[in-house]
């Protein structure tokens, strides 16, 4: 009893975010993008399908854990479409289970509760937060322009 409560509160913690963030890496061209994928959606990078099926975080007050059950599946040369990883990512440990490809690297960075990517038309996820039209995340904390302290870097020119 006193496990399943364990549990429970553990649970509880959890926030699930409609959107996961990922980086990706392209080894020819060395060139690192990053791109949002709402939850049991599928975004092809390179010759690689990424699925989010889960995006969770903890509150603020917490300390920081963002994990995602991600699935990843590879079009050969075929054509033939091939699952090359399923499993959890880790965005404070990247190198723990990123997708390494001989093209291609894929890793989580963050979850959020909103994008400025519409989400596709059969989404049935976690509920979008409303608010993020200009590209913040709530829980990303207020922008006034002004660094937020150690830890809390503000904003770059290209990210505004």
């Amino acid at each position: 009893m006193a496990g399943s409560v364990g549990a429970q509160a553990q649970d509880a913690e959890k926030i699930s975010n409609p959107v996961a963030v990922f980086s990706g890496l392209d080894k020819i061209t060395g060139r690192i993008i990053s791109f949002d994928v709402y939850i049991g959606e599928t975004v092809q990078f390179g010759a690689l399908q990424v699925t989010p099926r889960v995006c969770h975080t903890r509150p603020a007050t917490e300390s920081p854990l963002t994990t995602a059950f991600v699935q990843v599946d590879e079009i050969t040369l075929n054509n033939e479409v091939r699952r090359i990883f399923s499993g959890w990512m880790f965005a404070d440990s990247p190198g723990l289970n990123a997708v390494e490809h001989p093209v291609y690297d894929v890793w989580l960075t963050g979850c959020k509760l909103a994008s400025t990517v519409p989400p596709p038309a059969d989404y049935s996820g976690p509920p979008i937060q409303k608010g993020a039209e200009k590209g913040q995340d709530p829980l990303a904390g207020p922008d006034d322009g002004v660094d937020a302290g150690p830890g809390v870097p503000r904003k770059k020119p290209f990210q505004e």
